[in-house]
């Protein structure tokens, strides 16, 4: 299903995200895989990855949605921006109340050269981290929403 034909969501800049984490309690969701999750992600950040072994989570707007309820405001970020869309169309269709995309994700959007166009959160130079903090993983974040 393409979403985001049918529907729109705010999408702001890593700063313009640092500053909604730091001042309006909204919390920031991290789309990618495992792998690149632990490679590096935003400080604070929560994870369910939008794929699974190249597929959509069958179970993503369960578990974010059973974590976080409709009126948590999220953030949804990704890696450069290809996965965040297609994630805020979902949880919006699903019921969530308040999303917003991160664009240009965690490593920044690219042109067809592989040339940065727009910072992402890692080059805007804000907080990272490697290990997720307990209760933001993914294996966490399923086991509050789905009991498992």
């Amino acid at each position: 299903m393409n979403y985001g034909a049918v529907m729109s969501w705010p999408q702001i800049s890593a700063a313009e995200a640092a500053r909604a984490l730091r001042d309006t309690g909204a919390v920031y969701l991290d789309v990618r895989t495992l792998e690149e999750f632990e490679l590096g992600h935003v400080l604070g950040a929560y994870h369910v990855p939008w794929l699974i072994a190249g597929e959509p989570n069958a179970e993503f707007t369960s578990i974010v949605l059973g974590a976080f309820g409709r009126e948590q405001s999220l953030i949804v970020g990704c890696q450069s921006g290809q996965r965040s869309g297609p994630a805020c169309a979902a949880l919006l269709s699903a019921g969530a109340a308040h999303v917003s995309e991160q664009h240009g994700g965690y490593g920044g959007k690219r042109d067809a050269f592989g040339r940065v166009v727009e910072a992402g959160w890692e080059r805007a130079g804000l907080p990272v981290a490697t290990h997720a903090l307990p209760g933001h993983s993914y294996r966490d974040l399923r086991a509050l929403a789905l009991g498992s």
